[in-house]
């Protein structure tokens, strides 16, 4: 299909980062929509966006004319309509474990530090920055425990999450480990999530996914 692509994108967001990653292992050429999701109280809460995506969230993808939103249907979209290289393996039982760890980071520990939880901590109910940090690292450090013995205790790691490819596990894997280093926590206990972290950040879709390179990053970032 010749729809052009254009993504609605923070440059900090990792749900966004995900997708940008997606779209590289693609080899799709995009262009990028800035949501700045801090200025003015949000650009992400303004009617025209609200409009695009009524969960006030990035990112969402505009094919053509259509609007994806959520970042792992919309990876699940590229890989359905463009192939290879795939984000998903070949077998039933394969795909289920790269979902399943896909999902364990997208799902159950990147919700509970995303900046509108933490907005809500600081506006609605006053927790000060210090325990808002304690909240995020206990929830990452949770996470990664189970991540950790995952990928340590399975003949399908490999170089990445799964197998010698990059994979949907791996789109999910690197911002979430971005997050981390953000809040400054202590990753020597998770040697293979470090180890795939770096596999991944060699390869030159990743390096260029990075928050630090998007159009929208701050010059000092």
């Amino acid at each position: 299909m010749t729809d052009r692509l254009c993504l609605y994108s923070y440059w900090r967001s990792s749900a966004a980062y995900r997708v940008r990653i997606g779209l590289n292992l693609k080899g799709l050429s995009y262009e990028t929509v800035p949501v700045h999701l801090l200025r003015d109280g949000g650009e992400q809460h303004s009617d025209a966006y609200r409009e695009a995506n009524p969960q006030q969230l990035v990112p969402v993808l505009q094919h053509g004319q259509r609007m994806l939103r959520q970042s792992l249907a919309i990876l699940e979209y590229l890989d359905e309509m463009w192939p290879q290289p795939a984000l998903l393996p070949a077998t039933a039982r394969e795909r289920q474990r790269v979902r399943s760890l896909a999902q364990l980071i997208a799902c159950d520990i990147h919700p509970l530090n995303n900046l509108r939880v933490l907005q809500y901590f600081e506006r609605d109910w006053g927790v000060p920055q210090p325990e808002r940090e304690v909240w995020v690292k206990h929830w990452i450090a949770e996470g990664f425990d189970a991540l950790e013995a995952l990928l340590a205790d399975h003949p399908s790691t490999g170089v990445f999450c799964d197998g010698d490819v990059p994979s949907l596990a791996d789109c999910c894997l690197v911002p979430q480990v971005y997050n981390a280093r953000r809040f400054a926590m202590d990753l020597s206990r998770y040697p293979n999530i470090q180890r795939i972290e770096e596999a991944c950040l060699a390869l030159p879709a990743f390096d260029e996914a990075r928050p630090e390179r998007q159009p929208d990053a701050p010059a000092a970032a």
